[in-house]
């Protein structure tokens, strides 16, 4: 059915159903974008206007994204490469972190190498697949695959190609990695199409920035602390931030308050080092949004 002009003036949002949709509600939560659910549960309502959105297969969106019907989705980097679809990637938001290998018996392996024979492979992702064979110059057969692929082995197939987390299930099936295909998270794309419309593109650049400032405070902490001006030039040194820490004076000129957004990951040695150097009063505080 065509779309009306009022339909054609927002912006087409699909999200996939299923593991990942709740760590994508999630940022957009975060980013004041709050999702409930309408009267068909596969089209959910948002708290802010301009967007229409569609619950779909992460499969399903790479498509609907190519073909234009859906103006930006959130999908895994595997399913696009997998389709070999010409998208525009706007933000990897690292969710979802997984891994594409090819991995087989532990007994199949010869000094840790395939032997040369002719073997089966299993696989849910024919195309990635069909392209790692032939980077090995394997002499083998492609068996599609529909789910539960790691159980192929040994009876069905030699070896599969399949998406790993944790490495945890290809251990439950005594299978080792032999190959890293490629890196796989979940990332925000948008249609040519949609980015080729300037109305579109810039709506999307917006929600883009709202998404990527989410994602930049969850990596960071907001550290605040007194220091007398004797000390600060010590505490400033090892003091991680963004451009440069904001100094104020305290009331009555007793010393100096600091105050930047540092890397999460330094807080642990971070803290007992300013501690060392002077530092008193410290405080440390989750950040919503940093737009640089």
């Amino acid at each position: 059915m065509p779309k009306n002009s009022a339909d054609r003036d927002l912006i087409h949002l699909a999200i996939p159903k299923g593991r990942i949709e709740a760590g994508v509600a999630s940022l957009l939560s975060d980013a004041g974008i709050k999702l409930r659910s309408g009267p068909r549960g596969y089209r959910p309502v948002t708290s802010v206007g301009g967007f229409e959105v569609k619950l779909l297969k992460p499969q399903n969106i790479v498509e609907m994204l190519a073909a234009g019907s859906r103006d930006i989705g959130f999908a895994g980097a595997d399913w696009v490469r997998e389709q070999a679809a010409e998208l525009v990637e706007l933000l990897d938001t690292g969710l979802d972190p997984v891994r594409v290998v090819a991995a087989a018996p532990e007994s199949l392996l010869i000094d840790d190498e395939l032997p040369s024979r002719h073997f089966v492979v299993a696989s849910e992702l024919e195309r990635i697949a069909s392209r790692w064979i032939t980077d090995r110059g394997l002499d083998a057969t492609l068996v599609r695959s529909y789910g539960a692929t790691e159980v192929f082995p040994p009876e069905d197939a030699d070896i599969i190609v399949d998406i790993s987390a944790t490495g945890e299930t290809l251990a439950a099936n005594g299978l080792v990695v032999i190959d890293e295909l490629m890196v796989s998270s979940t990332r925000l794309y948008a249609s040519r199409k949609a980015m080729e419309t300037p109305e579109k593109k810039l709506a999307i650049d917006g929600f883009v920035l709202s998404l990527r400032s989410v994602l930049e405070a969850r990596g960071r902490a907001m550290v605040e602390l007194n220091v007398s001006a004797e000390d600060v030039e010590e505490v400033i040194e090892i003091l991680p931030s963004m451009r440069e820490p904001t100094i104020a004076t305290l009331h009555g000129s007793e010393g100096l308050a600091v105050k930047a957004a540092v890397p999460r990951s330094e807080l642990p040695g971070l803290i007992p080092l300013l501690k060392n150097r002077g530092a008193t009063d410290i405080v440390v505080s989750r950040l919503e949004q940093i737009v640089p």
